[in-house]
């Protein structure tokens, strides 16, 4: 073997080596490319994979060495020299002088080119790619091309194996992928149990995982037939209310017989049925699939048109998949929607039994305009009775009295009397700034009011029977479409019921004194209804409830606000004017009587203290050395500058006194952030502190003008002040005011309750609520003394004894 030989066969060697420790397809491209790049430094070397789509063949570059720079990321099969390769999968060589920009259109060079070169990659007898030499110095002979074709060969095999590594990773990560919209799907479809909200949600999450044009949804009716419910995408051949029968087309086969369809060939006789209209874009690919919930047909799922080419039959069997999912959310929903009919025919069943079994005409009112409201979402009805050849407005939802001169009802019932010049049912509404009515009249009306009540969607039901017009139901909403079929169902069976009742009410209500004997009757009615056992009780039960009432003592008390007053404080105030230096107290703080609490600059004080001592010391030294010199006169001079001093002295101490700033009483600090006081100046009379005295607390109690004649003094009373919820304080009516004072323009008499107050916890300002107990009193007065006083005071205001 010669030494050419062996350093072929070590390069094929690092070549394989380097192509082992890739796995990608580029990575693997890049190595063949740098090999061969080696053997011909002044070359460019490029890889090329082929690859089929939905587009056809076409060369996608992989990696580029060299001075060439390639356009696109995908190259037309039939390019250049590289469409011979199609063709004939053998190497093509060309000559520089023999080529044409033509044969590489794809490549961009700055450079002469002496030689292209293209060696098929095969894989067996299959084209899977291509090397592409361009050599800018030398020409390439034939015996190069032999020479890289085993390392061509070896960089097929690797590509090939890297191919078959992304397309495992990739159907890995589409089948995680798919798993993941699964469980996405599952999670979306449990989220609402709302058929208008799970339908559009449903034809999304298909068109989403399909990569659809459209989505169809088909339900199943009684009568075998399925309608189009909802469309999401674009599918100009059917329409959203479409109803087809069983064989009908090919969404009504598969209703039929409960078999899936894939028609992937554009050319199908059923699409070219379905096509027949000449609708844009054409139907060219179709899955259509049953929903089958326990074992029954509710409806089909069409999805039309795959965006990258045509349905198949994985894709079809993906679809089963998603249809089972959507058969249970389908199934949860249907199951809301029975319960809501049977709530809609209970409330209904309520409100008949509601309106029918009474005469009274007020209460009947109220259950007519407010009960549906469980079932019908309706904002506000209002019902107006005809009276005499005129309608009064007489029931409004919300409301137990109706004042037609309210702001907010005026502009309902001027709608509702001109609505009741109609004998036909009326139902306007505005989507936008359009309004859904036959006349102008209408629609200009309708206009202002929907512009001032912020409604938009108004419906009048008159109430008629065989002697004539009752009157007029009217119910109204912010959502234009708050009526549903079903709910305009359920208000003309309402409508004739309360009609027949109301009728019977009014006829009722002209029996003469039938308002005053009726409560009576019905009452007594009832009682004798009873078993005879059980009258026995209650009038037992009564009379025992009066003995009660009459003979059994209870403890009468009356109550009021209450505000803890203090019983004595003093104003700390300086009698000289001067700076504060030092505070030595802070708020709250417990002092003695005499304490000192502050002390005010002394300077001058204690200068006059000095001077005055001073002069003092001097005058007694002056006066004794006259008495040393028997100088009587000259002594009695200095005796009376000696008295003038000392009377100096005193004074000027005095005054170095009151700079401290003692308490007059013992009790609590009261005036927040006295500290701050240090370096402020106060004047005689101005005050630096407030001191309480709190061993001992006032609780004014305030009592009503009613129940003042009660108080006494001595009579216990209980205080519970707000910051003490769970401590009751007792204590004894200590005065009582003479005079009323006006607290809410309602008099009060305040009630003075001394407390105990030990412990300090009671401060001054604290509020609660006060009892007074005034002594024992018959139950039945305890408990009713309000209405008994007030039948009182009514009845002498009547007969005035």
């Amino acid at each position: 073997m010669s030494s050419q030989e062996q350093k072929s066969i070590l390069d094929l060697s690092a070549l394989s080596s380097t192509l082992l420790a890739e796995q990608e397809v580029p990575q693997r491209a890049r190595a063949l490319a740098r090999f061969v790049a080696e053997f011909l430094p002044d070359a460019a070397v490029s890889v090329y994979t082929l690859a089929n789509d939905a587009c056809g063949a076409h060369w996608m570059p992989r990696a580029t060495v060299g001075e060439a720079i390639l356009h696109g990321s995908t190259i037309q099969s039939n390019s250049g020299l590289l469409a011979r390769l199609m063709d004939d999968a053998a190497p093509q060589l060309r000559a520089g002088a023999a080529l044409k920009r033509e044969d590489y259109p794809h490549i961009d060079i700055r450079r002469s080119l002496q030689s292209l070169c293209y060696i098929p990659l095969l894989k067996g007898d299959t084209l899977i790619g291509a090397l592409e030499i361009l050599s800018f110095n030398e020409k390439l002979s034939n015996d190069v091309v032999v020479a890289l074709q085993p390392a061509c060969a070896l960089g097929a095999v690797a590509i090939v194996a890297a191919q078959d590594y992304e397309n495992e990773r990739h159907g890995a990560l589409k089948s995680i992928a798919r798993l993941t919209q699964l469980y996405d799907l599952e999670k979306v479809f449990s989220s609402t149990l709302e058929m208008a909200e799970l339908l559009p949600l449903i034809a999304s999450k298909f068109g989403e995982i399909l990569e659809a044009q459209a989505v169809n949804i088909w339900l199943l009716h009684p009568d075998e037939t399925v309608e189009l419910m909802h469309q999401a995408g674009v599918d100009p051949t059917v329409f959203k209310g479409q109803i087809l029968k069983p064989n009908e087309g090919v969404v009504g086969t598969v209703s039929d017989n409960g078999e899936s369809v894939c028609i992937s060939d554009a050319t199908d006789p059923r699409l070219a049925q379905r096509n027949a209209f000449g609708t844009q874009p054409p139907v060219r690919s179709l899955l259509v699939a049953p929903i089958i919930d326990r074992g029954a047909l509710v409806g089909v799922v069409e999805v039309v048109n795959k965006l990258d080419g045509a349905f198949d039959d994985d894709d079809l069997f993906t679809l089963n998949s998603l249809n089972d999912t959507a058969s249970n959310a389908l199934h949860n929903a249907s199951l809301l929607i029975a319960e809501r009919k049977v709530e809609i025919l209970e409330t209904l069943n309520a409100v008949s039994h509601e309106i029918t079994s009474t005469l009274n005409l007020e209460r009947m009112l109220q259950t007519i305009v407010n009960a549906p409201q469980a079932v019908i979402p309706y904002d506000r009805a209002a019902l107006a009775l005809e009276q005499k050849g005129r309608f009064k407005l007489s029931a409004v939802t919300g409301l137990t009295q109706v004042n037609t001169d309210a702001p907010e009802i005026a502009p309902l019932n001027a709608v509702i009397q001109w609505a009741a010049l109609s004998s036909e049912i009326i139902h306007v509404r505005q989507r936008g700034d359009e309004i859904d009515a036959d006349r102008e009249e209408t629609r200009a009306k309708f206009r202002k009011y929907f512009a001032d009540s912020g409604m938009r969607g108004f419906y009048a039901l008159p109430l008629n029977d065989d002697t004539g017009r009752v009157g007029m139901l009217c119910l109204e909403s912010s959502d234009p479409d708050f009526l549903s079929p079903a709910h305009i169902e359920i208000l003309e069976v309402l409508a004739s019921q309360a009609t027949v009742a109301l009728r019977n009410a009014q006829m009722y209500k002209e029996v003469p004194f039938i308002t005053l004997l009726e409560p009576v009757l019905s009452r007594k009615r009832k009682f004798m209804a009873m078993e005879k056992r059980r009258r026995v009780l209650i009038t037992a039960g009564t009379v025992a409830l009066v003995f009660f009432l009459v003979f059994f003592p209870l403890p009468l008390r009356v109550d009021g606000g209450a505000v803890v007053a203090p019983v004595h404080r003093a104003q700390v105030q300086p009698e000289v004017e001067g700076v504060i230096s030092k505070v030595l107290v802070a708020e709250g703080q417990p002092v003695r009587e005499g304490q000192v609490l502050a002390e005010m600059e002394t300077w001058n004080a204690q200068s006059a203290v000095a001077e005055a001592q001073s002069r003092y010391g001097s005058a007694t030294l002056q006066m004794n050395r006259a008495l040393a010199g028997n100088d009587g006169t000259a002594a009695g001079a200095q005796r009376a500058q000696v008295e003038y001093w000392r009377g100096e002295l005193e004074r000027a101490r005095t005054l170095l006194d009151k700079l401290q700033l003692r308490s007059p009483i013992a009790g609590v600090i009261a005036t927040p952030h006295v500290e701050n006081f240090v370096g402020r100046k106060l004047g005689r009379g101005d005050t630096f502190a407030e001191v309480v005295d709190s061993s001992r607390e006032i609780v004014d109690v305030a009592i009503d003008d009613d129940d003042a004649g009660l108080l006494k003094v001595g009579q216990k009373a209980s205080v519970k002040l707000n910051s003490f919820p769970t401590r009751t304080f007792h204590g004894q009516v200590a005065v009582i005011s003479p005079k009323a004072e006006s607290v809410h323009e309602a008099p009060v008499f305040y009630s003075r309750v001394a407390l105990n107050n030990a412990d300090g916890a009671i401060r001054a300002g604290m509020e609660g609520r006060g009892k007074i107990r005034v002594g024992w009193r018959p139950a039945g007065y305890v408990l009713f003394r309000g209405p008994l006083l007030w039948a009182y005071s009514k009845l002498w205001y009547w007969l005035g004894w």
